[in-house]
């Protein structure tokens, strides 16, 4: 498989207070194309701002962030605007949407705005309808984003993520601010849009989460102190799945 994305000695550091602090220091890993990859670590230890790093949204002090053989570090900010938007999709813990469009509305926007994408409105609608079909919330495509519950908005997020057909999905805590109910219907979307062939790299503090991947990375003080590949496909025993990786995790000093 190809490498989706290649960090080599990525670093991020703040002034704060006329203070240097280093956020991620020379982080390395790869990322193959069709890996639903977990990041973890305790609170603090760079989850988030080495995916914002990783995925463009944020810049680097010092490394290399390769993207399909791309080093996306050295994009100018309208280049990496233009590849986000055709080429990435992103999940958050919070439900950003419009509040003036329907949800429906919402999920074909980023279609919309794509100047790569040559469809009619009509035909983006269409397709945008196709995936909440898939995902099973076609019914509230007309409804205002307040009338929905959190799960359907989730799943409403993750149809905006494929809608420019993305080399890779990020998502930061995707079920974060959702019950355990709908925790799994999220997590049993994500990993059929994997198993499709897309590429996801999420961070999570959930075990139950983690174990639906293909592999973990283990950050701590901002650098990758291990990395646990399941031998298993995701369609093995999940609790023992848990069990193996929370082992893991305790080792590791979780």
């Amino acid at each position: 498989m190809a490498d989706a994305l290649k960090i080599t000695n990525l670093c991020k550091t703040y002034i704060i207070n006329k203070r240097q602090n280093n956020i991620l220091k020379n982080v390395n890993f790869t990322i193959k194309e069709g890996d639903m990859t977990a990041i973890m670590g305790p609170s603090g230890s760079g989850k988030s701002t080495l995916l914002y790093a990783v995925s463009g949204m944020d810049t680097i002090t010092a490394g290399e962030v390769d993207f399909y053989g791309e080093d996306i570090s050295k994009m100018s900010e309208k280049e990496l605007a233009t590849l986000r938007l055709d080429e990435m999709g992103f999940i958050f813990q919070q439900m950003y949407m419009m509040k003036n469009l329907t949800v429906l509305d919402n999920i074909i926007l980023p279609a919309c705005q794509s100047k790569k994408n040559q469809e009619k409105r009509s035909e983006i609608a269409k397709r945008g309808l196709e995936l909440m079909h898939k995902l099973e919330i076609a019914y509230i495509a007309n409804n205002d984003i307040t009338e929905v519950s959190g799960g359907q908005l989730q799943r409403a997020c993750i149809c905006r993520s494929l809608m420019n057909r993305p080399k890779i999905i990020f998502a930061d805590e995707p079920t974060g601010a959702l019950n355990r109910v709908a925790s799994e219907e999220v997590m049993e979307e994500l990993t059929k849009i994997n198993q499709e062939g897309t590429t996801i790299l999420l961070v999570t503090h959930d075990v139950k989460v983690a174990a639906k991947c293909k592999k973990v990375l283990y950050l701590v003080d901002g650098n990758v102190k291990g990395e646990y590949n399941f031998e298993k496909e995701m369609q093995g025993d999940l609790r023992k799945r848990e069990k193996e990786l929370n082992n893991w995790l305790v080792d590791m000093g979780w």
